[in-house]
């Protein structure tokens, strides 16, 4: 870090991005925020681009420690690297129609949420970089449709409130494959894992 640098101003990682974007997740689940409170500060997560940007909101939330990304300079520089695929994109959709598809690199947490939107998101050419993959996708007064290739295990625990939360399973579960659990909530919409 440069000398005199406020740790505030450094620049957020997408690790950072996904471990407040938990943190809000679980807020969401135990009614800690609304909905519309969870989807707007989840629309700041992925447009933040600093630390400082993220602490204000968790400021206000209980967070584990190690948590949260921490304001804190380095003892160290950080080593610098370039990934083989682009990041993925923010995953929201609030007011507006919304496609995201293309190769990027998929992380081990992923978080979509459509909020009086209709958003199609198609992980056909995504590379995975964990066996593993935690899937939390929210339909709030909207649609969500995730496309996912053939072969990839789908384990479902999404919940539907006056909505639908439907995922298509294929014929037969591959040894080895990769696997994504499946959590959210449909509330007044509909959630749709597809092939």
């Amino acid at each position: 870090m440069q000398p005199g640098l406020d740790p505030r101003e450094m620049r957020a990682s997408d690790k950072d991005r996904d471990r407040v974007a938990d943190i809000l997740r679980e807020a969401f689940a135990e009614g800690r925020l609304t909905p519309e409170e969870h989807a707007e500060r989840l629309d700041a997560v992925y447009r933040a681009k600093t630390l400082g940007e993220l602490e204000p909101l968790v400021r206000d939330l209980p967070v584990a420690p190690g948590v949260a990304p921490q304001v804190v300079a380095p003892t160290a520089a950080r080593p610098q690297h370039t990934p083989a695929t682009q990041p993925p994109p923010p995953l929201v959709a609030i007011f507006s129609n919304s496609k995201v598809e293309g190769r990027w690199r998929l992380p081990d947490a992923v978080n979509a949420v459509s909020v009086f939107s209709e958003m199609k998101i198609d992980l056909r050419q995504c590379e995975f970089a964990t066996p593993e993959v935690d899937l939390t996708a929210n339909a709030i007064f909207g649609a969500l449709e995730l496309r996912l290739p053939r072969g990839v295990v789908v384990r479902s625990y999404g919940v539907p409130l006056f909505g639908e939360y439907k995922v298509e399973q294929d014929a037969a579960e591959e040894s080895g494959a990769v696997v994504v659990n499946v959590r959210g909530v449909a509330l007044f919409g509909s959630v749709k894992i597809v092939r």
